[in-house]
């Protein structure tokens, strides 16, 4: 029997075909009207509508504007390389509550943690690293890869 913690997770929920059409249209443009999805999908616009509350309150989708960073005032981004020694998950928690923090991932390889950063500038990502990241408890090393040009950056996978 394992002593791993139990994740925090809700059961995977099974999609439909019609489920899956309806995320794959929303990933394509999040701001189609109910009536469009339902003219596509063959579904009443109510039906649509509630299949769209229940996806997004069992968390399986998540509708929301996406910035580009330079355009709003972050001039500055970044993936930075954690490596680590104890509670990786109390470690991602803290990470996760950083408000320039925008992704964090635990990994296996030559990092314990992946964390990408958004910041003003340069002289707020070295605030964040020296006063932030590696100030908290576990951390051992952090290796920093600054952005010089986002090349591909999209949300659309589909589903399976």
């Amino acid at each position: 029997m394992s002593s791993r913690p139990q994740r925090d997770r809700s059961p995977e929920i099974r999609l439909d075909d019609v489920a899956k059409r309806i995320i794959e249209l929303l990933q394509e443009d999040g701001r189609q009207s109910y009536a469009a999805i339902a003219k596509t999908v063959g579904l009443s616009e109510a039906a649509v509508r509630q299949r769209v509350q229940r996806l997004l309150d069992a968390e399986v989708m998540q509708i929301v504007a996406v910035t580009d960073p330079l355009q709003v005032g972050f001039r500055r981004q970044a993936m930075i390389g954690i490596r680590a020694d104890g509670d990786l998950v109390s470690l991602g928690d803290a990470l996760s509550a950083m408000q320039e923090v925008d992704y964090v991932v635990t990994t296996a390889g030559s990092f314990d943690l992946l964390v990408e950063v958004v910041c003003e500038d340069d002289d707020h990502l070295l605030d964040l690293l020296t006063r932030g990241i590696r100030v908290l408890p576990g951390v051992t090393s952090t290796e920093t890869f600054v952005y010089l040009k986002l090349n591909k950056q999209h949300y659309n996978w589909g589903t399976r």
